[in-house]
């Protein structure tokens, strides 16, 4: 018999799943705690400050002055991403992205909507992207005042702050796929930055896997009463909007309204946090965000890419979109002091890990397929990956979970192949996915069979 030598990590992960009863298995990423450990409060609390000093940032505000306004904001949000570019000898290709808005009710006027793109480019996938974002854009209570103060210093000088120190930091390693750094523009005036920047990519045939929208990040004090800086939500989509009839009859029949490839990217981002970013704990929300509102993740969903919201778990409503003013004895207005700096930097590293885990990973698995009716055991397949893009690529793992619970609960690495059988494994009686997983264990975010979990090609 020829004996067969597997990489460390990657004979520990098998030896693991199968000794244990098919238990979830993880080899633990040194570099992912490093780059938690690298994100700085006090680089992030700067740059928060830099932001509320603009005045406003309000999409149809000044863009003339340096100093104040909106055009200044995204000139300083450029400064900073060629800075960080210059410190990693020009590892980042940063521009602007624009179009011009009309006749919209938030937009009546033609304006300039203009948002500001940091892509670190993969080395052997380049075309694969993971995206991470914050909005530039900042409102009081009516939507249509550019003029007055408005701070937006968590909502969502935040975001972007926290965009722009996850590129400081993983500027300083070199990744399998992509990453792109956005500061997006007119999210208060109906996520128009989003949608530029969505059906750019779609035009240029980007395979977007991962969307990580962070729209407040820095606030632990609820309206409720509660304080509470150790939770965060993840929200995430169910049945993707551009599903088709057709696909909607088989899913009716094989499930998946739970495992869309947001939901998927949400259940990874959960795991991240309980393993490298201490005292978090992330709720992934079965929403596409809070309730009948909207972020700049959903122009990304409603083309079919995976997307999710990060954002802090107990909102104060006196503090978003509200003129500056004190009115019997509360204090309204989205001011700095309502932003706690070690918070946004513990969101901020749970995007950083994430996206770092997912970029060294291989690409997710694509065509996976599922059958087992009316036997004792379950076959999933998929297509082999591109062997230049994934030349890390060390095989697959197969996780199944029962269809009730919220997390992925068994898995098994079944190795470089592309079909499986789980032997007495009955189909009708759990959830099934597929990971790819890289020689050093990194692993992409799990694939539920069929249309309605695909991540793409």
């Amino acid at each position: 018999m020829k004996k067969i030598t597997l990489p460390l990590a990657v004979a520990t992960l098998f030896c693991s799943a199968t000794a244990s009863s098919a238990e979830l298995a993880y080899i633990d990423q040194a570099r992912l705690h490093d780059i938690a450990d690298a994100i700085s409060a006090q680089r992030i609390e700067q740059d928060i400050r830099t932001l509320v000093g603009f005045g406003t940032r309000h999409t149809l505000s000044d863009t003339t002055s340096d100093t104040r306004g909106i055009g200044a904001a995204r000139r300083w949000i450029k400064q900073e991403f060629d800075k960080i570019s210059a410190a990693c000898g020009n590892c980042l290709e940063v521009y602007y992205q624009s179009a011009t808005i009309s006749g919209e009710k938030r937009i009546p006027d033609a304006t300039e909507v203009v948002s500001v793109i940091a892509i670190q480019r993969g080395i052997t996938d380049p075309e694969r992207y993971l995206i991470m974002s914050g909005d530039i854009d900042s409102r009081v209570s009516d939507v249509m005042n550019a003029t007055s103060d408005s701070p937006g210093a968590n909502d969502n000088a935040s975001g972007v702050a926290g965009t722009i120190e996850a590129a400081r930091v993983l500027s300083q390693y070199r990744f399998n796929g992509s990453i792109v750094y956005a500061a997006l523009s007119g999210e208060e005036q109906g996520l128009f930055g989003g949608k530029i920047m969505a059906e750019q990519a779609q035009k240029d045939g980007w395979r977007i896997k991962a969307v990580l929208n962070n729209d407040m990040i820095g606030n632990i004090e609820g309206i409720n009463g509660v304080i509470n800086n150790t939770t965060a939500r993840i929200f995430a989509e169910g049945t993707r909007q551009t599903e088709t009839e057709a696909e909607a009859r088989s899913r009716r029949f094989t499930g998946g309204e739970v495992d869309s490839p947001s939901r998927n990217l949400a259940r990874y981002i959960d795991l991240i946090a309980d393993r490298y970013i201490e005292n978090l704990d992330t709720m992934v929300i079965y929403r596409l965000d809070r309730f009948g509102r909207g972020g700049h993740h959903r122009p990304f969903n409603d083309l079919g890419y995976p997307g999710v919201r990060i954002m802090e778990t107990n909102e104060n409503y006196n503090r978003q979109h509200q003129d500056l003013r004190t009115e019997d004895g509360i204090k309204y207005g989205d001011t700095i002091d309502g932003v706690n700096f070690d918070y946004a930097a513990k969101l901020t590293a749970l995007n950083a890990t994430s996206l770092a885990s997912m970029a060294w990973a291989p690409n997710p698995p694509v065509n996976v397929s599922i059958k087992g009716a009316v036997q004792p055991s379950t076959t999933l397949s998929w297509n082999a990956l591109n062997a230049e893009q994934n030349p890390h690529l060390a095989g697959y793992k197969i996780y199944w979970r029962y269809t009730d619970a919220p997390q992925w609960q068994f898995s098994r690495f079944v190795g470089n192949v592309t079909s499986f059988t789980l032997d007495n494994v009955v189909i009708d009686n759990y959830f099934f996915g597929v990971a790819s997983v890289s020689k050093d264990g990194y692993e992409s975010p799990v694939v539920f069979p069929g249309a309605a979990g695909a991540f793409g090609e």
